[in-house]
């Protein structure tokens, strides 16, 4: 039998994210919030929090500042700007870069979504979400290199976070509701973090994407009204229930954590199993998916 079989180790704390500096795009409501929470909640020391409106930006700040147990000087900062474009990409750099010299964890979670039938949908609507779903994150990935290169290493690597979604590996919403663009540019920042991963690995930063199915937001709100609502949706799940909160924040902390230093170029899906089950829900017939 080899040491290795034989020798423990202490893995205390291997969830722990003590001191790591933290940005968050689309920080300011739903999954963007729930990670902050997450990264703040797991031992963050900063955690940048960045979308298009101030009044947003700031309130969330003011809500994440008031969780009861936040390590000692552990802060939320708001940082307004725009990702859409490359002069808000630069001016969330030279903001961030005022209060810290090196970031830890970029997790790239701006994003938007457009609900159209395929014969009527317009250029710029798709345009739109494909340059904020995908330029704008690797332009942000890009711009925020030289912070995440300052303090990585072998052992610690720093970390980068991209939202795609479950819409990018199975077949989104389509009919009078078609996210084509959604779905499209879903499934190339996908394929985005795993050029990234082989680019950025050799520098210490690993890159993976997780996958979301339906989280009740603002952003997902219409779409899960027009697919039947929440209790219908959950009950067509495997795991019977829609995303919570604590389940985007787990999921972020464990790839910001040692407990996945080495997991690179991955896409974690987090649906319940939802998108694996698709196919059995269309040919199901209505009395066996009253069942399920």
């Amino acid at each position: 039998m080899s040491k290795y079989e034989t020798e423990l180790h202490d893995f205390q704390n291997i969830f722990s994210l003590k001191g790591k500096v933290v940005v968050v795009t689309g920080g300011s409501r739903g999954l963007g919030l729930h990670a902050a929470s997450g990264f703040l909640q797991a031992g963050a020391s900063k955690v940048y929090i960045t979308s298009r409106k101030a009044s947003a930006c700031d309130s969330a700040v003011a809500a994440l500042n008031a969780l009861p147990n936040l390590s000692p000087g552990a802060k939320s900062i708001s940082i307004p700007a725009d990702s859409a474009n490359i002069e808000g990409v630069e001016h969330l750099v030279e903001e961030v870069m005022k209060t810290t010299d090196h970031v830890d964890i970029l997790f790239a979670n701006a994003g938007a979504t457009w609900g159209e039938a395929f014969d009527t949908h317009p250029d710029s609507a798709f345009g739109k979400v494909m340059d904020l779903n995908v330029k704008s994150v690797f332009n942000t990935i890009r711009l925020f290199a030289p912070l995440l290169q300052k303090k990585g290493t072998i052992e610690d690597p720093s970390r980068v976070i991209i939202t795609a979604s479950v819409a990018g590996i199975g077949i989104g919403s389509l009919g009078k509701t078609a996210t084509f663009g959604y779905s499209a540019s879903k499934a190339a920042v996908i394929h985005l973090a795993k050029n990234l991963a082989v680019e950025l690995g050799p520098r210490h930063i690993l890159v993976n994407a997780i996958a979301p199915g339906l989280f009740p937001s603002k952003m997902a709100s219409g779409l899960i009204s027009l697919t039947g609502g929440e209790e219908q949706l959950a009950v067509s799940n495997p795991s019977k229930r829609l995303g919570k909160p604590e389940d985007i924040a787990g999921l972020v902390v464990f790839l910001s954590s040692r407990a996945s230093s080495h997991v690179n170029g991955a896409t974690i899906t987090v649906d319940g199993g939802e998108v694996w089950a698709r196919g059995v829900m269309v040919n199901a017939t209505k009395e066996d998916q009253a069942k399920l």
